[in-house]
């Protein structure tokens, strides 16, 4: 299948993308492991060198292994379940980084689906790995993260929710307002904005 792929496939494209762009640009510094989808595009505006400034500047990125899914399968639709690893030392420190008072910002919407299934009854993270299908709403809010780096979803999608749990609807909504007025893009190749939680 991997080889059939390879050769046949073509990333999924949008249809402001007016071009196929080639498979390593919808790779993130990040990658590692085959497996995803679709590009996990909230990892897609990190660069090595960014990276590298985030870490001297006291920023503690901790790894997860995702095969992201596709973002939407067809609108209003849930997302499909997507597999993921969050080994023991990610757990940790995320652990730590909340009793310490600090953010917890994930890159991306399957990473807060990750954290948040791998979070226990008493609301600490436990490494895990598998299949989440787990939809993060307001009703249910977060346990794991503070804040998330993401792009732009469309109304009533499970993404747009998750963004409401996290940040408050005021915040999303001003946010969204903004994207709009601006022109920002949606999707693989858009633009990324930042979302903070006023609760640590």
């Amino acid at each position: 299948m991997e080889s059939y792929l390879m050769r046949y496939g073509v990333p999924i494209r949008y249809p402001y993308v007016d071009r196929d762009w080639p498979l390593a640009d919808y790779q993130t510094v990040f990658a590692t492991v085959r497996g995803s989808a679709e590009m996990p595009s909230a990892g897609r505006p990190f660069t090595a060198s960014l990276v590298t400034e985030l870490v001297s500047r006291g920023i503690r990125i901790a790894p997860i292994t995702l095969h992201t899914g596709v973002a939407s399968p067809e609108k209003d639709e849930p997302p499909y379940a997507e597999r993921f690893a969050v080994p023991e030392a990610t757990a940790r420190l995320v652990n730590l980084t909340r009793s310490e008072g600090g953010r917890v910002v994930a890159s991306g919407t399957t990473v807060v689906r990750a954290l948040e299934t791998a979070v226990d009854a008493e609301g600490q993270v436990r490494a895990a790995s598998g299949w989440t299908t787990h939809i993060v709403t307001p009703a249910l809010g977060v346990k794991a993260v503070t804040g998330i780096i993401t792009g732009l979803h469309e109304p009533r999608s499970s993404h747009l929710m998750m963004l409401t749990a996290i940040a408050g609807e005021r915040t999303v909504a001003r946010s969204y307002d903004a994207a709009l007025r601006e022109g920002y893009l949606w999707h693989e190749f858009g633009d990324s904005h930042l979302l903070v939680s006023n609760k640590r």
